[in-house]
């Protein structure tokens, strides 16, 4: 009898694992990293969207560039939305990150703003110009302003200029390197500044109506999903980029953020 009962036992609970362990382990949310502002509104529309094909999404907002990564890296999130591919490729370089990209999302050609002049060759001799301070958004604005004229940097410099790389300033002008979430924040203490579109917007800066200048939409800067390498064949994840590729998230994006964001896919 007791042995009957063991094995009444291990098949109930074999049955009970077959029909609840899928069940709980489809009904985990996935965890996902945006910055906020725009980034999480369109995965807001990329949720619904998912919910339909099944898939649930928890969406994780974060301030900053860095913690994203370094939270997929320890496990916290199932992927990341935010970033382009020169800025991954610097962050696996730097800090041996497993991650790979997974579908492209959108692009934020990035603005230049003043409170100070109306055209950037207004700008004065020595004027402080405000850039982001991670190597590949600093060179992205280092590379417009020599497309604008300003200045001119060393050609093997690539997309990772620098200020080092200037070889030709001649307005002298002196860069001021800050993080990317507080360069919006800083407009009153600069002459002018580059800001990314992701924090332009929510500061109440349009780069259509607000910037002095403009990088080109046709650019390395794309920004892209990212997992981690372990689980980038797994099924949710060509579900989560189909989500976002989506018509009604593209028309969404075209339509809410009237050119200041465009469609990468």
């Amino acid at each position: 009898m007791q042995k009957r009962h063991l094995l009444q036992s291990a098949v109930a609970l074999a049955v009970a694992w077959s029909v609840g362990g899928p069940a709980l382990a489809q009904d985990k949310p996935l965890k996902i990293g945006v910055t906020a502002g725009p980034h999480a509104q369109i995965f807001e529309q990329v949720k619904k969207v998912a919910e339909k094909d099944g898939l649930k999404i928890q969406i994780i907002e974060f301030s900053d560039y860095v913690q994203p990564n370094a939270a997929l890296a320890a496990g916290d999130l199932d992927a990341n939305s935010y970033q382009h591919k020169p800025y991954l490729d610097q962050q696996i370089q730097d800090r041996g990150y497993k991650f790979v990209p997974v579908g492209y999302t959108v692009n934020f050609p990035i603005g230049i703003y003043s409170k100070k002049v109306k055209r950037l060759e207004d700008l004065k001799e020595g004027a402080r110009f405000g850039i982001p301070n991670d190597p590949t958004n600093g060179g992205r604005v280092l590379l417009v302003l020599q497309d604008k004229g300003l200045i001119k940097l060393r050609p093997e410099a690539g997309l990772k200029a620098t200020p080092l790389d200037v070889v030709s300033n001649p307005k002298k002008l002196r860069f001021v390197e800050l993080d990317a979430a507080q360069l919006a924040r800083s407009l009153d203490d600069l002459d002018a500044s580059a800001v990314n579109t992701n924090y332009a917007l929510p500061a109440g800066l349009h780069p259509g109506r607000d910037a002095i200048a403009q990088e080109s939409a046709k650019s390395p800067y794309v920004n892209l999903i990212a997992v981690r390498e372990q689980d980038k064949d797994k099924p949710w994840v060509s579900k989560l980029v189909k989500a976002y590729q989506s018509e009604p998230v593209r028309q969404f994006i075209l339509t809410e953020f009237k050119g200041a964001v465009l469609p990468g896919f």
